[in-house]
Order: C-alpha cells, then structure tokens, then sequence
C-alpha cells in the first residue's frame, strides 16, 4: 500500500473519507455488523455528504472508492427494504435515488476510480459504471455482474444506460439477460474494467489512475457484422427484435423482467440517456410489485437463510478433513468433483475396475479444462484441484476419511455390503452417506453395526450443476450425523434439505405423480411433444416426457414399485411403458426413448416409432392448460401430504426442494407459494373437479380440506 503521511479521515456511518498529502482521498465503504457490503437507502444521504465535503475541498484532486472488507467490493443493494414499497411508485423513488447519487459521482469534475476487490455485483457494478476508471484485483474472488434479472428486477440505478455504453451492447444486454457475472479477465477483455492487477497493488495502481485527469475512451471494437447491429438504425432494430424474439422463446412469456430489461436498453440508445434513466425508473418500480420478483425474492431470501442453518440446531458439525466415494460411474464422478473443486477436500474413489475410477478422474478433468481453454482458470490451479482426487479399486487410503458417500446402483443388498464394507475399513467414527434415490435409509442402515452414522444424501444429476442434496436421516441417525452432513452440502456448493427417510424421500416423491399422470396423458394418445410443450409454457425447463428420457426411463420403472408398496396404489406407473423396457428403451444415456437422437438434431424431434410400441394414434384433444393442470395439481397434493407427515420441515423446505431439485417454475415461488397464490380453496375445488372425472388418485390431500376448513395458508 502507498504510505500515507499523516492523513485526515472524516467518518460517516458505512463510509470513511481519507485525505491523502498527495491529493487523492480515499472513499471507504465498510457496513458496520455486515460480513458484506450491501447498499442501503440511507446511504444516499451519506454518500452525498461525503461528496459535499469532496467538492468543498479544493485540494482533493481524484478519489479512489473502495471497499473496507476484505471480501467484497459492494455485493449488490440490500433488497430487503423493498418489501416496505407499497406500490410501484415507491419503488421507482427508490431508482431514481439510486440514479441521482451515481449521477453525481459521474458528474465530479474530478477523476474518481473504482478499486474492485471481491464481488461487485448488483448495485456494486452499477457504483463502479459512476465512476470515470475501474481497475479490478485478479485474485478468483472478483466477479463482475447485474444478476438483477434473478430476483424478477433490473439494474435500478443506471445500470441498464452505463453498461451499453461502455461495452458492447451486445454483450452488456447478454449480461443483463442472463444476470451471469463475469471474472477479472473476462471483465478486462470487455472493456469493464480499465486495468487488472494483483491485489497487493490495487490501491497504489487505483491512486495512480486517480492521478490522471478523466479521459473519454474509445469506442469498443466491433467487427462488421458488430459495427452494423449496434451503430446502424436498421442493425438496432434487428438486434433488439431479435434479442426479444429469443427471450420470449426462453421464458415462454413467464418472466416479465427480461423484456423490460431491451425495452431501457433500446430507449436509452435510441432516444438518450435521459429518457433512458427514466424508464428504467419506472420500469424498476413496476418490476417489484410483480408476483413474479415477489417470488424469486423469497427464493433469494430463504436460501440465504439456509446457508445459516445447520442440520441441527445447536449442534457443531464435525471437522472434515477427508471424503471417500464409492463408485467412479456419472454420480461417483459428480460427487467427487464437487468434493475436490468446491468443498475444496481430498476425495478419494473406490471402484471395482481401475477404469471406473479413471472415468471419475475424467469427470473431473474434462470440466476444468474447460474452464483453462476458456481462460476462466489458471492450468496451475487446475492441477491443484485435480490433486485432491485420488483413487483405489480396494479400501487402502479410506482409514482417515471422515464421510464415505456411496454412489452405487440401487440395490438395496448391495448398499448393505457397502455399509459392512466401511464399518469394517474406516474409522469408528466415520459417517456412511447413500446417494438412493428411493430406498429408505432405514432398510441401508438395518444390518449396521454403528446405524447412527448412516444417513441419505442424495444428489441430483448432473452433480456438478444442480444446487440441491437432499439429507435424510433415520430413526437412529445421530444428530451430529445429520448437522455434518448438512455442513458437507453446503461446502460442496450444494443447498440441503433435511427430509424425513421414506421412500422417494421428498422430491422423486412429488415427482412421480406428475409423470405418472403425463404418462397417462400419453397413452391417451395426446402428441408427446404437445405434453412437453404445455409444461414448458407452464414454466418447467423441460417436459415431463423428455425428463423421463434425460433421467433414464429404466431409472422410473425401479422407483415405481418402491413408492407403491408403501403409499398404494395412486403411485401405479401407467400401463404398458414395460413394453419400452422390452424394445431396451432407456431414454437419452442409451439414444433409445421418446426422442430420437440420432441424426443433425439429437433430442429434438420425437420418435415417431414409439406410438406405434405403445399401440397409440396420436390425436390432440385437450388444451395446454388442462394437461398441465391436470399434472401439477398431483405435485401440489403431493407436496401437502409431505408436509403433513413431516418429510419435510416447512413449507420454505418444500418450496426450495421442488425448485432447486425438479426445476418447479422459479416465478412460482415453488409448491406452496404457488398454492397460497391460487388459494387452497381453489387447489382443492379442481382436484375435486379431477377426482370426478378421472378416480380417487385427485383426492384432495385430508390437511388441505383442513385449511379450507379453517381459512388457513402456508405463509400468509
């Protein structure tokens, strides 16, 4: 760091002004009791303050703001204090105040340069975008970005006016779209920042650029096809009808913010960035009141509650220094990558052939070298990732592992000899975790000499993308299991649930009726690709019948029975899929299922061939609405009986699991939001409708009739 002689600091709540004999202060921001900087509404009146004092102060010549935490620039805004707007224009006060003192900042006649260290995210990006340079430190916890779009907003206070204008639009409006950050390199490669250096220098380059007088950059190149898109009219209006033409066909219409997001972009461009700021105000204000930020804003919040969770309350989970996985095959490999990459810990594989366990290193080395050609990592660190990763076809190297994670086929005799196998190789102490997806942990765990150190903790494929695990406990699990466990998820990148063990635990249970009864839908002879297309307008990533293909439709045939034998008889897979089994039908892993994928467009076209395996004519006769009426309403009744019988520990838990695990609409809020959104009332009116016409496997959930009943609902 520069050396400061004898420097005067004026302080002020969440920011410290620092003058320097040299000229250049140092604007501060460090939120008292926060581990993170966030930006508050309060702090407008302090930032303008500080920037009173700057303009009264002829000897101040440039101004570096930066961060006074060590982990973050300035994470995003606090998103808590809109849930105090009771209407849009409330919240569009709330923009417009954001836009004034960021103005003002641009406005300075003096240089002020943002120093960027960890996340400048949100509200951070949009501080950075006032300022006239940027330089950013190169360490891996710098990420650049407006994930606005994730929370059912947009960039509230210029970001959607600052961004096009510094990068390309093209490239800006990607970022706003799809809220993805971007890391140092990337961000210098854009044109984001001005400068990327070592953290060590940040401050001394930053009070370097604060020296110099404000300079106007050049344009961002572009080649010709750039050039005519984003400096011709004509080229404008294709790139804006063809930005909503593709984001109407990703978001099927269900999110509004995306198309909100062009239309400031376009206007700001198009008309300047006056009338720019003033519609991303209103638009900013409209955004907020909609059910669909409201929804996406409870997922943020209760996620960021979990994280302070442990599996129990007051109970410390347990040091881990070493994981073990059995089994090299796609979920062994997952976990172990998650293990070595993410929790940042030894994992060590055990397989019966010396090739599953190259397969898992595979896994593993395929994704980061990715990552290095794309030039997101360091060759260095992917090495050091990779070298957590060890593996063995017998137990030698397991004696120290603190969890063993089994990832083997879903044999209930197999997984008991797995139990024995690691009782007997590892520590006393040493937690056994099961990756079944539908068999009960109890059954794992009956032939256990230490039951209370077997619990479930079941992934999602693929491992290395999907955010949920699901730990499930038995009877005689230890409470100390369970909060490890717990703990281990999270480190592993991975939001947990606690379920109660039973069979399909929480997710795959609420799972099955709904494909159950698309499959219905199915050998009712409705197209395959108007059932998928319905419940991706509905807001699924996918359609149910591709779901099937993508998860394995043989992986459907073993669950079914298990979920049969202990709740009955509405758990009945439709008649005649065993005939898909009989024609080695397994879906996408053997290129053999609904779809077809060979060809130029695998996975896209349905095979034809398989109505005629299932003795259908396909005819359409019911309306998108109907069929993806008639498959959500048994998730959502579904969902009610877990709850009820306490697989699950609320409704934030079920809501979490449903999105995170099966990809329930996010805009929904998940099962039990959407359910209060519709109202009880009326979710068991049309079960009711259902049960009538189609049998008792619609019977209203008896804790739903209840809260009709009793005028209750799950949050409100």
């Amino acid at each position: 760091m520069t050396n400061e002689n004898s420097p005067q600091q004026i302080a002020q709540s969440a920011f410290t002004l620092t003058k320097r004999d040299d000229g250049i202060a140092i604007l501060s921001m460090d939120v008292p009791g926060e581990t993170m900087n966030t930006l508050k509404v309060e702090f407008g009146q302090q930032v303008n303050d500080m920037l009173d004092q700057i303009q009264s102060d002829s000897s101040i010549k440039g101004v570096v703001v930066i961060s006074g935490k060590d982990n973050s620039f300035v994470a995003g805004a606090d998103i808590s204090m809109l849930a105090s707007c009771q209407n849009a224009e409330d919240a569009e006060t709330i923009g417009k105040g954001g836009q004034a003192v960021f103005q003002r900042i641009e406005d300075m006649p003096i240089p002020f340069v943002a120093a960027i260290h960890g996340p400048a995210l949100g509200g951070g990006l949009e501080l950075a975008l006032a300022c006239h340079a940027r330089v950013c430190s190169d360490d891996n916890k710098t990420q650049i970005g407006l994930p606005e779009v994730q929370l059912g907003l947009l960039p509230g206070s210029g970001g959607t006016q600052r961004l096009p204008r510094l990068i390309s639009v093209q490239q800006a409006m990607k970022m706003m779209l799809t809220g993805a950050s971007v890391r140092p390199k990337q961000a210098l490669k854009y044109g984001i920042v001005d400068d990327m250096v070592p953290r060590s220098i940040l401050l001394d380059v930053a009070i370097e650029m604060a020296k110099k007088p404000k300079f106007k950059r050049k344009p961002v190149k572009l080649d010709l096809m750039g050039q005519f898109l984003e400096r011709t009219p004509m080229g404008r209006k294709v790139m804006f009808n063809q930005a909503r033409k593709q984001t109407k066909a990703k978001t099927q219409g269900n999110y509004p913010s995306p198309e909100r997001i062009i239309d400031c972009i376009e206007i700001g461009l198009e008309k300047g960035i006056h009338q720019g700021m003033a519609i991303e105000a209103k638009h900013f204000g409209h955004l907020v009141m909609t059910p669909e930020s409201a929804a996406l804003r409870s997922i943020f919040f209760a996620t960021t509650e979990m994280k302070r969770e442990n599996g129990v309350e007051g109970i410390a989970p347990k040091k881990l220094k070493k994981i073990g996985v059995l089994g090299g095959g796609l979920m062994g490999g997952g976990i172990a990558f998650v293990t070595a990459t993410k929790a940042n810990l030894p994992a060590r594989i055990k397989d019966i052939r010396s090739d599953g366990i190259a397969h898992a290193m595979k896994y593993s080395y395929d994704i980061l070298n990715k990552k290095v050609k794309r030039r997101f990592m360091l060759h260095s660190d992917m090495q050091k990732q990779l070298s957590r990763l060890t593996g063995s076809v017998d137990y030698t190297g397991f004696d120290n592992t603190d969890v063993v994670i089994e990832a083997v086929f879903e044999d209930l005799a197999l997984k008991q000899n797995m139990v024995a196998d690691v009782e007997e190789h590892c520590a006393t102490q040493t937690i056994f975790a099961s990756n079944t997806s539908s068999i009960p942990i109890g059954q794992i765990a009956a032939n256990a000499a230490r039951p209370e150190n077997v619990i479930g903790l079941h992934y999602f494929s693929p491992v290395d993308k999907m955010p949920l695990a699901e730990v499930i406990p038995h009877d005689g699990t230890s409470d100390q299991t369970i909060s490890t466990t717990v703990e281990l998820a999270k480190r592993q990148g991975k939001t947990p649930i606690v379920v109660k063990d039973g069979a399909g635990f929480y997710v795959n249970r609420i799972l099955a009726p709904y494909m159950n009864e698309a499959a219905e839908i199915l050998l009712a002879a409705e197209p395959i690709e108007q059932i998928d297309l319905a419940l991706v307008k509905f807001g699924f990533p996918v359609g149910p019948i591709k779901l099937l293909d993508e998860v394995g439709i043989d992986v459907g045939t073993k669950i079914s029975p298990i979920l049969v034998a202990q709740f009955g008889e509405r758990f009945n897979s439709a008649p005649g899929f065993d005939k898909l089994l009989a024609d080695d039908r397994k879906g996408k892993k053997n290129q053999r299922g609904f779809y077809n994928y060979v060809g130029n467009k695998p996975g896209k076209d349905v095979d034809e061939s398989v109505y005629d395996l299932l003795g259908i004519t396909p005819n359409s006769r019911l309306s998108e609405n109907t069929i993806s009426e008639r498959c959500v309403l048994l998730m959502l009744n579904e969902a009610a009986m877990c709850l009820d019988e306490g697989v699950i520990r609320s409704p934030r838990d079920g809501d979490i699991g449903a999105i995170f695990g099966i990809g329930f609409p996010p805009f929904l809020g998940g099962p039990f939001r959407y359910m209060d959104t519709l109202g009880i009332k009326h979710v068991v009116e049309r079960l009711a409708y259902y049960q009538q016409q189609l049998g008792d496997k619609f019977t209203p959930a008896a804790c739903l009739t209840k809260m009709v009943e009793q005028n209750q609902s799950f949050y409100r």
